[in-house]
């Protein structure tokens, strides 16, 4: 790595850091805030479900543009298109509170997932630069640095920012999606100025992916043909459907145990501490042990945090705590091991559609989890909900045991060679 690249990547990490904080807290706030708000407007557990799955939804509609975005035109065009589609939905949000306009919120809130999209993306952009023992490690440093504003956006959003609005006049829940438009701002304002040079100019591939005419079908049958690129794919979306699935309904369960709403951003905020404020650890780890292992390993701890959640009634907290900070520690560990094996199964020319495709299977995964949460909770109960979660987690173990074994029956078959003996 040359001293003008090791720069760079200084450069890029810093700003990448100091743009995640807010951005990951506009988006932690808004999360926390939309299956109450939901259902305050409509009565439905199941429109509430609907509505905080949108944001998944405008991740997956919005990943493959934002990763041809960045191909054509750099990392810091598309993390500021990004996030400025989610400050729109923030205010999009805001007024449907107004208004109790819950067809306007789920529009706001599938533009809130277009922010959510670029922060996943970010991830991505601080392995650009990266040494490739080191580049775990880079992830996991870009997803611990938004710890602070994933932590502390439920717990404002949900506390003061509620207090303050009604304070005004305001509907109380309408102060986190007025926070997270200020937060989107100030996020992409700092990537705008401060991220030069863009990371894939510095890499030489700007406009120039050998994938960027590929179609999305394409783009994923080159990601399953490749048996890394497999298990780092079923890790993230397994993870991503497991935490979302139980997140998304955690709110509305502990609401019909009457816990207040204080209580509850600070159960989500405790996930969101399990899901960012070991990454360095996690992708120390991942380092060190090898992406298989922590990718079994997060399946274990999604399972047993699924369950605790399952066996724990609305009116308990503790259990939820725990249960949360599990889902999110187990998430954290797919997550970072998937995308760590997914940027070194391809060549930097490929890299950023490819990373794109498997967000937008990630976040499909995560969609179609939170999308049928609701309705499973109204049919079969929150409990019965995380126990499937729990149990279908443990997919992650057995494809991280499975391709073990087949690269050491690789690594270990003889070579053949021609010729006479």
């Amino acid at each position: 790595m040359s001293f003008d690249q090791v720069a760079a990547h200084r450069n890029t990490m810093t700003t990448l850091m100091a743009s995640v904080v807010p951005t990951t807290a506009a988006m932690a706030a808004s999360y926390a805030a939309v299956a109450v708000l939901a259902e305050e407007i409509t009565g439905s557990e199941t429109l509430a479900g609907l509505a905080a799955a949108s944001v998944h939804v405008g991740s997956v509609v919005t990943t493959v543009p934002l990763a041809r975005r960045m191909t054509r035109l750099g990392r810091r065009r598309g993390l500021t298109a990004g996030w400025s589609i989610g400050t729109a939905g923030a205010a999009l949000a805001f007024v449907a509170a107004l208004a109790d306009l819950y067809p306007l919120l789920v529009v706001g809130i599938v533009g809130i997932g277009a922010g959510n999209a670029t922060n996943l993306a970010a991830r991505f952009t601080a392995a650009d630069l990266a040494p490739d023992d080191r580049r775990a490690r880079a992830i996991g440093t870009l997803v611990w640095a938004g710890t602070l504003g994933a932590v502390a956006g439920p717990t404002i959003a949900l506390g003061p920012a509620a207090y303050v609005a009604r304070a005004i006049g305001l509907p109380e829940l309408a102060g986190p999606y007025l926070l997270g438009v200020a937060l989107f701002v100030v996020g992409l304002g700092v990537t705008q100025t401060r991220l030069r040079p863009d990371p894939l100019e510095v890499l030489g591939t700007l406009g120039k992916s050998a994938a960027q005419s590929a179609s999305p079908l394409e783009l994923g049958q080159r990601i399953f043909a490749v048996p890394a690129a497999r298990l780092a794919v079923i890790a993230m979306l397994v993870g991503q459907a497991v935490m979302v699935g139980v997140m998304t309904m955690t709110p509305v369960h502990m609401k019909s145990g009457d816990q207040r709403l204080a209580v509850i951003g600070w159960v989500i905020s405790l996930h969101v501490i399990g899901m960012y404020a070991f990454s360095p650890i996690v992708g120390w780890l991942v380092d060190r042990v090898g992406p298989h292992l922590a990718i079994g390993a997060g399946g274990v701890l999604l399972c047993i945090g699924a369950e605790t959640s399952a066996h724990t009634s609305a009116e308990d907290s503790l259990g939820m705590f725990a249960g949360l900070l599990l889902v999110g520690l187990g998430w954290s560990f797919g997550l970072i091991a998937g995308s760590t094996l997914l940027t070194g199964a391809f060549p930097v020319s490929e890299r950023v559609e490819v990373q794109g495709e498997a967000d937008f299977l990630m976040t499909l995964g995560g969609a179609a989890a939170g999308l049928s949460a609701g309705a499973t909770v109204e049919v079969v109960g929150f409990h019965s909900l995380s126990h499937w979660a729990g149990l279908g987690a443990l997919l992650l173990l057995v494809a991280a045991a499975a391709a073990w074994y087949n690269e050491r029956l690789r690594r270990e078959k003889p070579v053949s060679y021609g010729g006479a003996g």
